[in-house]
This record gives C-alpha cells, sequence and structure tokens, in this order.
C-alpha cells in the first residue's frame, strides 16, 4: 500500500472512530441527583453505583456526572422514593415496583405475588407490562420510566429453631408472623394462614433476631448478602416474584435535558438494564448455593463463607397450594383495588397472557 493511501485510510478511519463517539459537544454539563438502592447488595455496588460515577462521567467526556447515593446512605426504607422524586428532591430514583405502588395498583401489577416461577418468564411479562408502567409513572408520579429489571427469586426463610426438619409444607405457615414488603405478598400470606408484618429491608435481620417475625420474604442473594442466615435456619425454595424494579426520572428533569443527553440515555440505559437481568440469573442461584452449604464464591471467584440453612424444596401439594392461593387472594384481590376493567384488562393482555393466569374483578 502506497504512503498516500495509507494516509487516506487512516484519515478515513479517524473519521468513523469520531462519528461512532457520543455527540458530547453540543450536551450542557448536569449533575444528576441520584438514589440507588441498598448499599449492600450487588446491584448497587456492580451496577447502578458504577454506572452513575464512572460511566457516565467517561462516556460523556465528564459533561454529566451525579451525586448518587443508595438509600441505606441516604437512610430511606425506599417506600418514599417516587413522592420525593415528583416533588422535585432527586432527579433520579432506582426503586423496586411494590415499594411505591400505594398510588397506583396498576404498578402493583408487575409483580403479583407467586404468578410467575420462572426468571425468563417473568422477564417477558414484565417487558409486556412496559407500556402500562410508563403511563402509571407519568401520571402517578411525573416521572419517566427509562429501566425495568429484577432481582433474584423472591423465597421463604424461616426460623424453625431445629434443622433436622427437613419437610415444612405451605400449610405450616399458619400462623406465623412474616415479613413482607408489598400488599400482594400479604395477600400470599394471609392466603396460607399467616400474619403478614411490613418491615423495611435493612431493619428485617433485627426482627427475626428479637422475633418480630418467624420469617421473611425477598430475594435469594440480598438475603445471604444481608446475612439472614444468621438468624434463620430454612429457606424454603417456593418463588413469589423477582422483586421487579425500575430506574425513573423526574419528568420535569427528563424534558430539560439536551437532545444528546438523552440520546446518551436512550442507548446506554438498555445496556444496564440487560446487565441487571443477566446478572439476576446467575445470581438466583448463586444466592441458594450461598445460604445453603454452598459452593459459594463472590463476583470475583473469591470463596465465601457458607450460611448453612436448611433448603426445602416445594412439594407437588405446596404447588397445588401455591396456584390456589394465587387465584383466590393475591389475583382477586389485585383487582379489587385496581378497582377498573381497564385495569384488569390491561394486565390479562400483558402478564397474564405470558403467565397463563387471569384476573378477574
Amino acid at each position: 500500500m502506497s504512503l498516500k493511501s495509507k494516509i487516506i485510510l487512516g484519515a478515513f478511519a479517524g473519521a468513523v472512530a469520531f462519528a461512532a463517539q457520543p455527540a458530547v459537544a453540543e450536551m450542557q454539563k448536569r449533575e444528576f441527583k441520584v438514589v440507588g438502592t441498598w448499599s449492600f447488595l450487588d446491584h448497587w455496588k456492580e451496577r447502578e453505583g458504577p454506572f452513575w460515577k464512572e460511566r457516565l462521567p467517561k462516556l460523556s467526556g465528564g459533561k454529566l456526572t451525579a451525586n448518587a447515593k443508595s438509600q441505606t446512605e441516604l437512610g430511606l426504607s425506599g417506600f418514599e422514593i417516587m413522592r420525593l422524586l415528583k416533588l422535585g428532591v432527586y432527579d433520579a430514583v432506582h426503586g423496586v415496583t411494590t415499594y411505591v405502588a400505594q398510588d397506583s395498583p396498576a404498578i402493583e401489577g408487575a409483580d403479583l405475588a407467586g404468578v410467575i416461577q420462572d426468571l425468563q418468564v417473568y422477564r417477558q411479562a414484565n417487558e409486556a407490562y412496559r407500556g402500562v408502567l410508563e403511563r402509571e409513572f407519568e401520571e402517578k408520579y411525573g416521572a419517566k420510566l427509562l429501566m425495568i429489571y429484577g432481582w433474584p427469586s423472591q423465597q421463604l426463610w424461616c426460623n424453625l429453631g431445629d434443622k433436622s426438619i427437613k419437610t415444612y409444607g405451605l400449610d405450616k405457615l399458619k400462623g406465623k408472623k412474616i415479613r413482607t414488603y408489598s400488599t400482594t405478598l400479604g395477600d400470599f400470606i394471609e392466603g396460607v394462614g399467616g400474619s403478614a408484618v411490613t418491615i423495611a429491608f435493612a431493619e428485617v435481620v433485627p426482627a427475626l433476631q428479637k422475633g418480630v417475625a418467624d420469617c421473611g420474604l425477598t430475594g435469594t442473594l440480598p438475603a445471604y448478602n444481608a446475612k439472614w442466615w444468621q438468624v434463620v435456619t430454612h429457606n424454603i425454595r417456593i418463588r413469589l416474584g423477582y422483586a421487579s424494579s425500575f430506574l425513573a426520572f423526574n419528568l420535569k428533569t427528563w424534558n430539560s435535558l439536551d437532545d444528546e443527553t438523552k440520546a446518551l440515555f436512550k442507548r446506554e440505559l438498555p445496556k444496564l438494564e440487560e446487565e441487571m437481568w443477566v446478572a439476576t440469573a446467575k445470581n438466583d442461584q448463586r444466592g441458594m448455593d450461598c445460604n445453603a452449604s454452598g459452593p459459594c464464591k463472590d463476583s470475583s471467584g473469591k470463596d465465601l463463607p457458607t450460611g448453612g440453612m436448611v433448603p426445602i424444596e416445594p412439594t407437588d401439594a405446596d404447588k397445588a397450594k401455591l396456584k390456589e392461593v394465587v387465584e383466590n387472594f393475591v389475583l382477586k384481590r389485585w383487582a379489587k383495588r385496581c378497582g377498573t376493567q381497564k385495569c384488569v384488562d390491561d394486565w390479562n393482555a400483558t402478564i397474564g397472557k405470558v403467565s397463563g393466569m387471569k384476573a378477574a374483578m
């Protein structure tokens, strides 16, 4: 190749590379006030926090930065974050849909207890429901929904005292005080005869220690990372959801952004969303292994202590009981809260269609 040809080729390659870079020249400088999830859980440590603190500034050439803190650092429970977002206290927040469904039963519909037992089906269902969530976030909270993701499966964790117990059916939960964080999980607990106790995630371990709750509901890896294995003895592996979660912007903040900034978020946040789902799939089994007898390693491959919990797999009778409770308590009560035929029809046409379940007024 001649020198002239090399120069031309080099110039062309440079032009292509420049064109492929984000259009940061026109971006206005912005610092966003952001709330993430819990500081001791991996979504914040490995994905949410690094996105706001490292990736966003790098992608924008330093023009976009964030004062991003976890709910834990800010002393928030998670139930109040969308109302704070609506007030403009924060520009963007990560949260759990059922934590913020006080003003919209339709939002709660994204994660009804026990409806779906498989993560991939659950993801398809949430994607089908995205349009409903986008509408509800805008109408109820003045917010722009930009991401939907999940956590490892929400399972039961009980302090039964005696680790020689190897079977424990759902029928034995009658009379138990069980920690929950949403109305729909409370419906399930009441459906099996238990007593629902609403407790913020950060307060669960002392509640279990003090006997305020006999059992708790949370995700498999979150239970391990929060050291529930220090205060409970058994893991009942019935899947009651995957803690449907989101990233939302204050709509006024979003509308004030220049086109280049919006384009960057629209390009990069789907990548982050995909990372969330991939991690959740890996962490679901890892959480169950770590809480039991292992193997247990962190994301870098380092060995971690095992929790020593006794795992209990659901029997056919438990699965039948789950279906009965979902149909007769979870779906019926939610449809009543939802209040309109349109709300129920929207759910049936999306999550209901994917899951094979049907809600009725």
